[in-house]
């Protein structure tokens, strides 16, 4: 078992309302059989009574309740990339296999076999790394979403059980009665009642992030990578809307999509708002930990802004980094982007929609102007070279995309399965895929937050600028490193700087650099 968290450390928190520490632990009250997050707006425990945990499946397993008005399942999660133990490098693993798995495929057997191991070691690392066993990190996962999809929306309580991964709806009723000590509908009967009024058309979910958030700065960011038809990003409505398509192992891909609502920058409680297509209900389980990477709604923007110091400025916090639902979808808009500008890459991107996208079914009532879903990998695949080539682009370059797609199914990187420096050894060794390419797959693909491109014109040309010399390839990577663990976030903020940086006339703009490849994020 995981050791308790020390009150002297975790109270004064408590008693601040600190959002920092939102998710991060929480807090078990030995009086009321409850535990919440350290913002619950609940009149203080007393520190006697009060047991610290570092997540919300360690106090469900210490027989603590989740409180009805912070909701523990609105917590953003705590992930650290930091780990160098193999231990808690293979603990985290099964923890987001476990969080992204099909309901019907998580189990202990499945995911032994995919770590490559047996399911002795990853019960006993599994437990001494998290505190509890996989079996009871899944139940309360699986608890905790049923919880917010009783609370959130007006889904039959057995479409409930079955999205939150339970088979029967028998065995969710006992479940959430032995954990919960309250039956599914009698949660739903007492909620507020603002939320017992007529629910919208659509069923709505709350994600909720630690402060603060930058909103437009993200937006900008997809704004100028989305492809028409495919996604839509309004800067003045602080929304998104996108297709998705989710492939699950032995089934036919799903296809829907996803409508995301922020709230302004500078929100005190800053949250968002999401609505899924009526196909996606079924799999929320799957997708809700791809949604929150995504939006990179984990992210603590304190930590990041610690770690980058003041090279950065103001501006660095609250930034997200803008991860991907498709890991495919993203592995071919790298490949489209490399040596052209956003502008061309995202021209490439929607050319490529028109000839092999896929529609979406009129039923799913896709709100405009989103119209197709990406490609799949098996269509990529049997492609010819003429036909990708047709779309603008080298022969060697649509060879290397028809190779990515018929070897995606096995790669690595695909399955989110092994470590970084793996991945991005396995990406490189593909035909067409530079360094470059690779740390940038990686570094929205799998969300990983200390990545710097090799390579990148734009990223050597702003820290050039700081350091007010030119800097040789050792000496760039040595000015990066001040900036781990969150270079990526580094990269976000030194890009975002080049794009506001007045353009010089056209005529006066000296000649392109040479480079073995250069970034799509070219200004």
């Amino acid at each position: 078992m995981a050791p308790l968290l020390d009150p002297h450390h975790c109270y004064p928190a408590l008693l601040a309302r600190d959002a920092r520490f939102d998710g991060q632990w929480f807090v078990a009250v030995k009086t009321t059989g409850i535990y919440c997050r350290p913002i619950c707006r609940v009149r203080p425990p007393k520190q006697e009574n009060c047991v610290f945990y570092t997540t919300a499946s360690q106090a469900e397993a210490a027989h603590f309740r989740p409180c009805l008005k912070c909701r523990p399942e609105l917590a953003p999660a705590a992930r650290s990339w930091s780990a160098m133990d193999a231990s808690e490098v293979l603990a985290r693993e099964a923890a987001r296999w476990l969080d992204e798995c099909a309901p019907d495929q998580a189990t202990l057997p499945a995911l032994a076999a995919h770590l490559g191991v047996s399911e002795r070691h990853v019960r006993r690392v599994f437990t001494a790394v998290h505190g509890v066993a996989p079996l009871q990190y899944l139940q309360t996962r699986r608890l905790l979403l049923a919880k917010q999809l009783l609370t959130d929306t007006t889904l039959p309580v057995a479409q409930v059980a079955l999205a939150a991964g339970f088979s029967s709806l028998r065995r969710f009723n006992a479940a959430f009665a032995d954990h919960y000590r309250l039956s599914p509908t009698a949660l739903r009967n007492g909620r507020a009642p603002r939320l017992a009024e007529a629910e919208p058309p659509e069923h709505e979910l709350r994600l909720d992030l630690r402060p603060p958030l930058q909103t437009s700065a993200m937006l900008q960011f997809l704004a100028a990578r989305a492809v028409p038809g495919v996604e839509h990003v309004d800067l003045a409505g602080l929304s998104l809307r996108r297709s998705v398509r989710m492939s699950l192992p032995g089934q036919a891909d799903v296809l829907g999509w996803v409508a995301v609502q922020f709230t302004p920058d500078g929100a005190e409680r800053p949250r968002v708002t999401l609505r899924l297509s009526a196909s996606l209900w079924p799999h929320v389980a799957s997708l809700m930990p791809r949604l929150r990477r995504w939006l990179d709604l984990d992210a603590d923007p304190q930590a990041i802004a610690t770690a980058l110091g003041d090279a950065l400025g103001p501006p660095a916090l609250g930034l997200r980094l803008p991860g991907t639902l498709d890991r495919f979808e993203l592995a071919v808009r790298a490949v489209l982007g490399q040596q052209v500008t956003v502008a061309a890459a995202r021209t490439l991107a929607t050319r490529l929609i028109a000839r092999f996208g896929e529609p979406l079914p009129a039923a799913l009532e896709a709100p405009a102007p989103v119209t197709h879903a990406f490609p799949s990998a098996q269509r990529l695949a049997t492609a010819t070279v003429d036909e990708v080539a047709a779309l603008g682009m080298p022969a060697r370059r649509a060879q290397a995309l028809i190779h990515l797609s018929g070897q995606w199914p096995g790669l690595a990187f695909a399955q989110g399965r092994g470590s970084v420096d793996n991945a991005i050894a396995e990406l490189a060794a593909l035909p067409g895929l530079g360094p470059w390419t690779a740390h940038y797959m990686l570094m929205r693909g799998w969300s990983w937050p200390d990545a710097f491109l090799p390579g990148d014109v734009v990223l050597r040309q702003r820290l050039e600028s700081r350091a007010g010399t030119p800097l040789r390839p050792a000496a760039l990577v040595e000015a990066a490193v001040g900036y781990a663990p969150y270079r990526s976030y580094a990269v976000l903020q030194l890009w975002r700087e080049a794009a506001a940086l007045p353009r010089p006339p056209r005529a006066s703009r000296p000649p392109p650099l040479p480079a073995k490849e250069c970034c799509d994020e070219t200004p």
